[in-house]
């Protein structure tokens, strides 16, 4: 596998020709100990792990850019491709290999191999081959970035982050899942649909399984800090819960809808992922709704157990959970939700 960032010839004589064609200012300090280099590990060049690798290439994220695949050709013609749109991009070193040496010192292990489910496969069965093959991929990347932060974003991501964590035996705030960033952002832009305002201007969350037991947080919902049914309730406008329901069933199925479209998702869970490589690695204290450990939080106290909480984080990783107001109700989805994946990870060999 070709590995190297860059390739120098020699000219004339044996003369380097980085050499020939820069003069050295004698009097020069060394580089500054204090200079950070990033670096991030991408596992799995599928059609996701390739999204995530070029949206974290365009927003100049990293230094040292590493793909990591079973497929070396595949591999190989993806490294190909990035490098070749060098000149259009902010410059990154980038590596691919199959051997997860190339990986040594990441900052960030980006995980997003897993195994598809098979026609009239069950559930537990597709798990069970997930975990062998995490069971490959996890301690190599422990063994060389033993401080690094790992994010899973292969599904069912709640399950696998718990299975990443238990293989890592990393201190749980360096496991995050992706969980339901996207679910959010999908929530987020549906209602600004809805209100016709900008997406940015609302709060909102999706919150517990990445998946079909998600909860919708309604009643912390603001617009432009404006709690909205509250607002409602006092401005005594009528509101039905089954227009806030259609909207929740939206987020849920606004993934199979793009795979039914076009086969599988890919550009949204890009931006998403590297909205959380941004935040980690640059300490900027956002609060996202990403996998984490729930126990001990919002009455989940069965078992350990990763669900999606709105999380700050920062350079070290998890920092905490915000503790945002839920009704009962939401409290009972939630930990009902909790209990979903709890009886998968009980079935699990690990």
């Amino acid at each position: 596998m070709h590995k190297s960032g860059s390739s120098s010839s020699l000219g004339p004589g044996g003369l380097d020709l980085t050499q020939a064609f820069f003069r050295p200012i004698l009097s020069a300090a060394p580089p500054s100990p204090t200079k950070r280099h990033t670096k991030i590990s991408v596992i799995g060049t599928g059609n996701v792990g390739m999204a995530i690798a070029q949206t974290i290439l365009t927003q100049d994220l990293t230094d040292e850019l590493v793909l990591v695949d079973a497929k070396p050709d595949k591999l190989l013609g993806e490294m190909l491709d990035l490098r070749h749109a060098a000149a259009f991009l902010p410059r990154t070193k980038i590596i691919a290999d199959v051997n997860y040496g190339v990986t040594a010192g990441s900052d960030l292990c980006i995980v997003t191999a897993g195994a598809r489910q098979m026609p009239g496969e069950t559930r537990l069965n597709l798990l069970h081959r997930n975990v062998s093959l995490y069971r490959a991929i996890i301690p190599p990347l422990v063994k060389y970035s033993p401080e690094t932060i790992l994010l899973i974003v292969s599904n069912p991501v709640d399950i696998l982050t718990y299975v990443a964590w238990k293989l890592s035996g990393f201190p749980s705030n360096r496991v995050i899942g992706s969980g339901t960033n996207l679910d959010s952002s999908r929530f987020r832009f549906l209602i600004a649909d809805h209100l016709d305002v900008n997406a940015q201007d609302v709060q909102a969350y999706i919150v517990g399984e990445h998946g079909d037991s998600s909860v919708a947080l309604w009643s912390s919902i603001s617009v432009g800090g404006v709690p909205i049914l509250s607002f409602l309730h006092k401005q005594e406008i009528a509101y039905e819960k089954e227009t806030l329901e259609n909207i929740h069933k939206e987020v849920i199925d606004g993934a199979y809808e793009v795979i039914r479209l076009k086969g599988y998702t890919s550009w949204a869970i890009g931006y998403s992922v590297a909205s959380l490589a941004r935040t980690l690695l640059r300490d900027q204290r956002s609060i996202h709704p990403v996998s984490v450990i729930a126990k001990g939080f919002y009455g989940i106290e069965d078992g350990d157990v990763f669900l999606s909480l709105p999380a700050q984080l920062g350079r070290s990783g998890v920092l905490g959970v915000a503790n945002i107001h839920m009704n009962d109700e939401e409290t009972r989805r939630l930990q009902s939700s909790a209990a979903t994946i709890l009886e998968l990870i009980g079935q699990l060999e690990i």
